[in-house]
C-alpha cells in the first residue's frame, strides 16, 4: 500500500526492521504485574499487521498471557485460511478498511486490486462466528458523494457495523487538501450518519477524533472524550512509548529499550492527563471547553499548544 492519508508521518524505508515479537511481549508481560489482562485489550496496527510472519505467534502468546487482542487491517492478505489461523491464535476483533467503492478505495490506498482483496476479507469476517468487527471508511472529498452507495454495498454483504472517520491534517494527509473535508462536507457527513443510525439497517458511527457539539449523542455511542494517555497507550515499531499512535512523534514519552513501560505510564503522561495546558488560542474562551477539553490530542500542535482542527467550530459554520 501507498496510502495517501496515513495519519503517521511514516515513509517506506527498508532499513527499518520490525520489532522482535519477544521485545513487545516482555512489555505486555510486565503490564500484568499492575493490571488485570482480562481488563486490557491489545490492538495490533501498522502499517499492516498481516505483513508479520509471526503474527500467530504474537497472538498465541498474548492469549497465554490472558489478553484479548485484535487488529486493524487493510484486508489485502486476509484470506479465509489466514483468518481461521489467527482466530485459533486468539484473534477477537478486526477493524477492516474499506475506503469507498473500487476507484475511490484504490486511489486512497494506492494499490491495484486492493478493493477486491478488502471485499473478500469483508466476506470472510462477517461470516466468522462471534467475531467482533467493524468496517472503517476514511471519508474525503472524493468518496463523500458515494456514502449511500457504500452503505448499500455493505448491507448487501451482511456487514452490521460501520465506522466513518474524517481525515485529519496530520502526517502525510496534511500535504493533500483534497483529503480533508470542508465545513459543509463535515456537516454533510454528520447528517448522513444521523439519518443512517435512524434507519437502523447498519450500525454506523463516527470515529473518536473530535468534539461535535449538538451532534454528540446522535452520530456515535457515548460522548466525546480523547482517551489518549488516559486509558490508551502504545508501543511503536521502534520501541517508542506513546499514547495514541496517531499522536505527533514529539509526544513520545520514552522507549522500551531504555525505559520501563509502567514507569513511563505512571509518571510521564501529564501532557495527556492535565488538559488545562491546552486552554489556549481558540480554546481559551470557548464555552464548550469543559466538554471538549481541547479536542483530540492527535490534533494538537505540541510545540505551540494550538489545536489544528476544531470540529465544533467547523460544524457551527457550514458555509466555507
Amino acid at each position: 500500500m501507498q496510502c495517501l492519508h496515513c495519519g503517521s508521518d511514516c515513509r517506506v524505508d527498508s532499513n527499518m526492521e520490525d520489532m522482535p515479537a519477544d521485545d513487545f511481549l516482555k512489555v505486555t508481560e510486565s503490564i500484568k504485574t499492575k493490571f488485570s489482562p482480562e481488563k486490557v485489550m491489545i490492538v495490533l496496527t501498522g502499517g499492516e499487521p498481516l505483513m508479520r510472519k509471526d503474527l500467530e505467534y504474537v497472538g498465541s502468546e498474548l492469549q497465554k498471557q490472558g489478553y484479548a487482542w485484535g487488529m486493524v487491517s487493510n484486508g489485502y492478505a486476509l484470506t479465509e485460511s489466514k483468518l481461521n489461523s489467527l482466530r485459533a491464535a486468539g484473534l477477537k476483533s478486526v477493524s477492516l478498511s474499506l475506503d469507498g467503492m473500487q476507484e475511490s478505495h484504490e486511489w486512497l490506498r494506492g494499490a491495484k486490486n486492493g478493493w477486491n482483496k478488502a471485499v473478500n476479507a469483508l466476506e470472510h469476517i462477517v461470516k466468522a462466528p462471534d467475531m467482533v468487527y467493524d468496517i472503517v471508511t476514511c471519508v474525503n472529498q472524493r468518496n463523500i458523494y458515494e456514502l449511500e452507495e457504500i452503505k448499500d454495498f455493505l448491507i448487501s454483504k451482511g456487514a452490521k457495523r460501520w465506522r466513518l472517520f474524517s481525515i485529519d491534517p496530520i502526517g502525510r494527509a496534511a500535504e493533500l487538501p483534497e483529503l480533508n473535508l470542508n465545513n459543509k462536507e463535515l456537516r454533510q457527513l454528520m447528517d448522513f450518519l444521523e439519518e443512517t443510525r435512524k434507519e437502523g439497517k447498519i450500525k454506523a458511527s463516527y470515529g473518536c477524533e473530535g468534539f461535535l457539539g449538538s451532534y454528540e449523542g446522535k452520530v456515535r455511542d457515548g460522548f466525546f472524550f480523547c482517551r489518549a494517555g488516559v486509558n490508551i497507550g502504545s508501543v511503536l515499531a521502534d520501541g517508542g512509548i506513546s499514547a495514541c499512535p496517531n499522536n505527533s512523534r514529539s509526544m513520545i514519552q520514552g522507549n522500551i529499550y531504555k525505559d520501563d513501560f509502567l514507569e513511563v505510564w505512571n509518571n510521564r503522561y501529564e501532557a495527556y492527563r492535565d488538559r488545562k495546558r491546552y486552554k489556549t488560542g481558540i480554546c481559551a474562551d470557548c464555552d464548550m471547553w469543559k466538554y471538549c477539553l481541547g479536542n483530540g490530542m492527535h490534533l494538537r500542535n505540541h510545540e505551540t499548544g494550538e489545536v489544528m482542527r476544531c470540529h465544533y467550530g467547523m460544524l457551527g459554520n457550514s458555509e466555507s
